[in-house]
């Protein structure tokens, strides 16, 4: 995959598709750059076969991604033109994390602030270690959060906890994370990698069908009612049960092995 910039690295195997963030003399703070190679990352896992589920994470022990890259702000971020003018390439890289239909998982460790955080937060599942760091300190540069980022917050710690987060700016450690549905799961620093790996094999074993169905509809749940498209829901499902993978299933089942499932 060739990219414009050294700062984001992308590589497949065994079925996943790694996304790190590299910058780790900066604790991975996203850069403009940055944003535009996520944006061309995540397109490119959308349309491997080879990649079955996705796994972002920050190069070094320092960070997942402390946030934007503030030393931009001033040249490329300074006025309400120039926030349209980068809001164009950052929306571009935040409309992928959305319509990203395969399974995708944050791997954090170290800190994990501000558009690090609403980055995390569009992965399904969120693994972390206990020393991570979470926190959104908008409040503290007097900039405004967008609307999409706060849903995603409200919807995983309700509105109580995201205005919490959002009035204080104050940083959180993972064990209070964890309790208030920020991450899925903490592990200690030298089992995170490998509980991830064993994580997204058992997403990689199953069948793609059925995962991009699920995800879809609870995608679709969340949105308000009238949003929802559960026309395209029913299509994915029967799609499902007409599939080659539904007859692989139950031949599987029937002579108990594992099946081998192919995405058709």
């Amino acid at each position: 995959m060739e990219l414009k910039t050294a700062k984001m690295l992308a590589q497949v195997e065994d079925g996943i598709g790694w996304v790190t963030f590299n910058s780790p003399e900066r604790r991975n703070a996203i850069s403009l750059e940055m944003w535009e190679g996520l944006a061309t990352i995540l397109e490119a896992f959308q349309h491997d076969d080879q990649v079955r589920v996705v796994v972002m994470k920050g190069a070094g022990d320092k960070a997942f991604v402390s946030g934007a890259d503030i030393s931009e702000f001033d040249s490329k971020r300074g006025s309400a033109a120039q926030k349209e003018s980068y809001g164009k390439v950052a929306a571009s890289a935040n409309r992928w994390l959305v319509k990203l239909d395969k399974p995708l998982i944050a791997m954090i460790q170290g800190f994990c602030i501000g558009g690090g955080l609403a980055t995390a937060l569009s992965a399904d599942v969120r693994f972390a270690t206990p020393d991570s760091t979470f926190g959104i300190p908008a409040a503290k540069l007097g900039l405004g959060y967008e609307y999409e980022g706060l849903k995603r917050l409200t919807e995983l710690v309700g509105s109580s906890r995201a205005k919490d987060i959002m009035f204080s700016a104050r940083f959180m450690a993972a064990d209070e994370a964890f309790h208030m549905g920020l991450v899925n799961r903490v592990c200690e620093i030298d089992e995170l990698e490998g509980a991830v790996r064993d994580y997204a094999a058992l997403i990689t074993a199953n069948a793609p069908l059925t995962v991009k169905a699920a995800k879809a509809a609870i995608n679709e749940a969340v949105k308000d009612p009238e949003r929802r498209d559960l026309e395209s829901i029913s299509i994915m499902i029967n799609a499902c049960f007409d599939s080659n993978d539904y007859k692989e299933g139950r031949a599987a089942f029937k002579e108990k092995r594992k099946p081998a499932f192919k995405g058709c």
